[in-house]
C-alpha cells in the first residue's frame, strides 16, 4: 500500500509514503477536497532525521486503525519543515499559542482556509505523560468540527489575529532606541547571566551550541578586552569539542545535547550547525591561534565533505538520528563492539573517551575527551608521544570498525538556505587558516548554487534533488545567499560576486520588504499559499534572516554608495537594539551589528599591482568590522572602486559611511583605523 507521497522527493515524506494514513503533500488539491467535504485538515509536520516523528509514526501512522478514522474524518497532509519552513513558522506559532509549548512532530488541526483551531507535538498512542492519546484527540477534533461549529470560529477569529500581532510585535515593540558601547556592555552582561560557567553554554539542558552568541563575545572580546566574554565563548566551544556532541571519530556535531555537560547528543548531524559551527571555530581561531580550533574546523569540513556531499556540487542536508531504529546505535559503542575493534581493551584509550564495561550511556559508552594527553602521560608513567600515539591508532581502528555498522539515513534533499552558510563555513575556514583549497571549494560550491536554484524567471528556488529544484526561495535563502556572495568576493578577491549579491538585494527589497519599508516577511508577495505572512527578528536554529538583511544592507550600501540602504540597515539595528539588551541570546545576530555600529564599519579598499599582497596582509587580522575589496585596476560597476586607482601606484582605501579618508601606502598603516 502506498499514498500520494510516493511521488514525493522529501526523505521525511518518503518515509510516509506507505503509512495506510491517506496523506497529502502540502498543496491546493488538500484544502480543495477538505472544502468540498467539509472536513477538517490534520498538517502533520516533520523532518527525516527527527527521533520523535519516528515514533509516532511507528505508533499511530502505521496503525491501521488509527489511520482509518484519520482518512474517514480528515484530510491528512504532511509537511517537511526543512521543504516549506514558512509553514512550519506559521503553525509552530499557533501551536505554541495553544499549548505553551512546540517541537516536532508538529500536529495542526486547521480549517480549509488554512487556519489553525488546535495543536500539539508528539502524542502517544495512549494516555501517557499527561497527555491525552492521539485516537483522543482525534476523536476530540471530529466532535468539535461537527457539533461546536461557533467555537470553531471563534477560535480561528482569535488566532489570526493573534498570528498577525504576533507578526508585526518584534518589529513595532522598540521604535528606534539610542544606543551605544554601553548598550553592547548590557548585552553582554544579560548574556553571561545565562551562562554556564562550569560546563560552557547558556542556561541548562537540553543545550544547543549558541553560535550566534558566541560568535557575539568573541568579537566584543576583540573590541573591548573583556576577558569574561572571551573566557565564556571559548568554555563553550571547548566542552563542546569535547564532548559526545562531537563526533570524536568521524568529526561534525550532533544537534544539541540533552545533558549539562554537553555528553548526550540528540544524535542527529544538520549541516547547519556544522556550517555554523565552523564560523565560530574560525573566528575562535582568528583571535587565539589556538591549533584544536584549526584541527576541529579541519574535521567538520572532512565530514561534511565525506558524509553529507551530494556529488555534484553541494551539500545533502542531515544524517538521522536512528540507526536501526534505535536513537544513537551507529555512533555508540557497547563494551564488546569496544574490545572487538580494539582487539582488545586498552586502558589508555579507554580512560581518554571515558569508556567502561557498563557504559556511560544506557548501557553503552558515548565517546567523549574526558582526560588531557598529559595527565594521561603522568598516570601511566608513559611518554606524551606514545600516549598520542595510540590514542590515534585507536580512531583508525575504531573509526575503521564504526563503518561495518548501519549507517544512519541521510537526508539526501540539498536546501539553498543551509548550503548557503556552508558556503559562508568555508570561506571563513579558508580566510583563518589560509586554505586556499577551502576558497577554491567555495567558489565551485557557489556556481553550482547559482546554476541550480536560480530560475529562468529570474528569482530563487528553495530545495533540490536528483536533478530538479522546486518550492520557492524564502527569506533565509535570499539573505544567507547574498551574505555568502559578499564575503567570497572579500575573501577571494574576486569581485564578480558583489553585483551578483546587488542584484538578490534588489529583489529582497522588492518582493519581501514590509509595507513600513524596514523589515522583511519570510515569505515573497508571490507566494499565496500562506495565509499570513510572518515576520522574525530572533535567531533560531539559523541565523535571523532580518538580521542578515540588515548586515546585507550595511556592506552592499557601503560598497555600493547607496545611502538608502545604510540607512535602513542603521534604523533596523536601532528598532531592535532593546530587544537584543533585553534578550541577547536569541538577538545575537543583532547584538554583532550594533556592535559593529558602535566601531564605524568601515570598507578597506587595496587597488593596484600589489593590491592582492596587501589584502593577504590585512587578512591575517581579525576586523569584523570591516570590509576588504582588492582590484588591481578601475571597476567603475561598484562605485566604492571609482576614482581610486591611479597608474603604477598602489594605495590603500579606508571609507566610512561618510567619506573615505586619505590614501595609506602600506597595509601596516591602515591597522590602527580598521582593528577597533
Amino acid at each position: 500500500m502506498s499514498n500520494r507521497l510516493k511521488n514525493e522527493q522529501s526523505p521525511y515524506l518518503l518515509q510516509h509514503a506507505h503509512n495506510p494514513v491517506d496523506w497529502y503533500p502540502w498543496g491546493d488539491e488538500a484544502f480543495e477536497r477538505a472544502k468540498a467535504e467539509n472536513k477538517p485538515v490534520i498538517v502533520s509536520i516533520g523532518y527525516a532525521a527527527c527521533h520523535w516523528c519516528h515514533v509516532m509514526e511507528r505508533e499511530s501512522f502505521e496503525d491501521k486503525t488509527v489511520a482509518a478514522y484519520m482518512n474517514e474524518h480528515f484530510i491528512c497532509i504532511k509537511v517537511d519543515r526543512e521543504e516549506h519552513p514558512d509553514v512550519d513558522h506559521l503553525y509552530m506559532d499557533a501551536v505554541q499559542a495553544i499549548s505553551g509549548s512546540g517541537g516536532w512532530p508538529l500536529n495542526a488541526f486547521v480549517t480549509p482556509e488554512r487556519i489553525p483551531f488546535y495543536g500539539g507535538t508528539y502524542f502517544p498512542p495512549g494516555p501517557a505523560y499527561n497527555r491525552p492519546s492521539w485516537s483522543q484527540v482525534l476523536q476530540r477534533m471530529n466532535e468539535i468540527w461537527h457539533q461546536q461549529p461557533g467555537e470553531i470560529k471563534t477560535q480561528t477569529t482569535q488566532m489570526v489575529q493573534f498570528l498577525k500581532q504576533t507578526a508585526q510585535t518584534s518589529m513595532s515593540s522598540d521604535k528606534t532606541a539610542d544606543w551605544n558601547m554601553d548598550s553592547c556592555r548590557k548585552m553582554v552582561e544579560n548574556l553571561l547571566q545565562m551562562a554556564d560557567t562550569e560546563q560552557g553554554g547558556f542556561g541548562r539542558a537540553p543545550k544547543f551550541p549558541g553560535t550566534m552568541a558566541i560568535s557575539f563575545l568573541l568579537e566584543h572580546y576583540h573590541f573591548t578586552k573583556h576577558e569574561p566574554s572571551l573566557k565564556q565563548a571559548l568554555l563553550s566551544l571547548d566542552k563542546m569539542l569535547e564532548g559526545g556532541i562531537y563526533d570524536q571519530l568521524g568529526g561534525g556535531f550532533a544537534r544539541y545535547a540533552t545533558d549539562n555537560e554537553w555528553l548526550i547528543p540528540h544524535f542527529e548531524k544538520m549541516l547547519y550547525d556544522n556550517a555554523l559551527l565552523i564560523v565560530s571555530l574560525a573566528d575562535a581561531y582568528a583571535l587565539t591561534k589556538e591549533n584544536r580550533y584549526k584541527k576541529i574546523i579541519e574535521e567538520t569540513v572532512a565530514f561534511a565533505d565525506r558524509e553529507l556531499w551530494n556529488g555534484v556540487g553541494g551539500y545533502f542536508s542531515a544524517l538521522d538520528a536512528d540507526s536501526e531504529g534505535v536513537e544513537g546505535k551507529y555512533y555508540t559503542w557497547t563494551w564488546t563492539e569496544w574490545v572487538d575493534a580494539l582487539g582488545g581493551n586498552d586502558e589508555v584509550v579507554a580512560a581518554y573517551f571515558g569508556v567502561s564495561e557498563e557504559g556511560n550511556w544506557e548501557e553503552t559508552n558515548i565517546l567523549s575527551v574526558v582526560s588531557t594527553d598529559e595527565t594521561l602521560a603522568a598516570r601511566f608513567l608513559l611518554p606524551l608521544e606514545e600516549i598520542q600515539n595510540r590514542i590515534a591508532s585507536a580512531k583508525t581502528k575504531l573509526f575503521e570498525f564504526r563503518k561495518s555498522k548501519i549507517r544512519p539515513a541521510t537526508d539526501d534533499k540539498t536546501l539553498l538556505s543551509w548550503n548557503a552558510l556552508m558556503n559562508l563555513a568555508l570561506t571563513k575556514a579558508g580566510q583563518v587558516l589560509e586554505n586556499d583549497v577551502y576558497k577554491q571549494k567555495a567558489t565551485a560550491h557557489m556556481q553550482w548554487l547559482l546554476q541550480t536554484f536560480v530560475t529562468p524567471s529570474g528569482d530563487l528556488l528553495h530545495t533540490w534533488k536528483d536533478g530538479i529544484a522546486r518550492i520557492s526561495a524564502n527569506l533565509d535563502d535570499y539573505a544567507y545567499l547574498i551574505q555568502a556572495l559578499l564575503q567570497l568576493a572579500s575573501v577571494t578577491g574576486e569581485l564578480r560576486w558583489i553585483p551578483e549579491a546587488k542584484n538578490w538585494c534588489d529583489y529582497v527589497l522588492t518582493h519581501f520588504q514590509h509595507e513600513s519599508g524596514n523589515f522583511f516577511y519570510f515569505t515573497s508577495d508571490l507566494q499565496k499559499d500562506i495565509p499570513i505572512r510572518k515576520l522574525d527578528l530572533y535567531d533560531g536554529a539559523t541565523p535571523s534572516g532580518n538580521a542578515v538583511m540588515a548586515h546585507n544592507l550595511l556592506w552592499l550600501g557601503l560598497c555600493t554608495e547607496n545611502h538608502s540602504w545604510l540607512e535602513q540597515s542603521h534604523f533596523m539595528m536601532r528598532q531592535t537594539v532593546s530587544t537584543a539588551m533585553r534578550y541577547p541570546y536569541s538577538f545575537g545576530n543583532w547584538c554583532i551589528l550594533a556592535q559593529r555600529y558602535t566601531k564605524d564599519p568601515k570598507t578597506v579598499v587595496c587597488i593596484g599591482v600589489k593590491a592582492g599582497i596587501h589584502a593577504a596582509v590585512l587578512r591575517e587580522y581579525f576586523t569584523p568590522n570591516c570590509y576588504l575589496i582588492e582590484t588591481v585596476e578601475e571597476n567603475f560597476e561598484i562605485p566604492v572602486l571609482r576614482d581610486k586607482y591611479f597608474q603604477g601606484e598602489n594605495y590603500i582605501f579606508v571609507c566610512t559611511r561618510q567619506a573615505c579618508l586619505a590614501p595609506y601606502k602600506e597595509p601596516e598603516a591602515v591597522l590602527p583605523l580598521i582593528r577597533g
